[in-house]
């Protein structure tokens, strides 16, 4: 509409170039709505794109769920070893409690755990 309002101040033949520019654009939009429409098959009021034929339909679909499988196996092995990595820590802490004379207050020092661990690097 606001392109149909400009365009009347415009000179008669750049006017007709413009027009036949536009019939163009619209013309090739509703090619690609028609390839893109042949891509997208509805069914039941849901969309699915299909890529090609149904060859492979099973191993596509399993390759599909691969990614998600590694994300889910990372995440849990992530998991794992951060809590090895606390319970090895705990369990350093504890030992260095129960073999060491300490005074009961050490115990509620909050820097405690760190002078242990200094310790243990010496």
């Amino acid at each position: 509409m606001r392109l149909a309002e400009g365009s009347e101040s415009l000179p008669h033949d750049i006017g007709e170039r413009l027009k036949a520019a536009r019939a163009q654009a619209v013309a090739k939009r509703k090619v690609v709505s028609a390839q893109v429409a042949e891509a997208v098959s509805y069914s039941g009021g849901e969309a699915a794109l299909q890529f090609g034929s149904e060859d492979g339909g099973w191993w596509n679909r399993i390759a599909s769920f691969l990614p998600l499988l590694a994300l889910i196996a990372g995440l849990i092995a992530i998991t794992v070893l951060q809590d090895e990595v606390r319970i090895r820590e705990v369990a350093e802490v504890d030992a260095e409690l129960l073999t060491n004379e300490l005074p009961p207050a050490a115990f509620t020092d909050p820097g405690f755990a760190q002078y242990v661990r200094a310790n243990q690097a010496h």
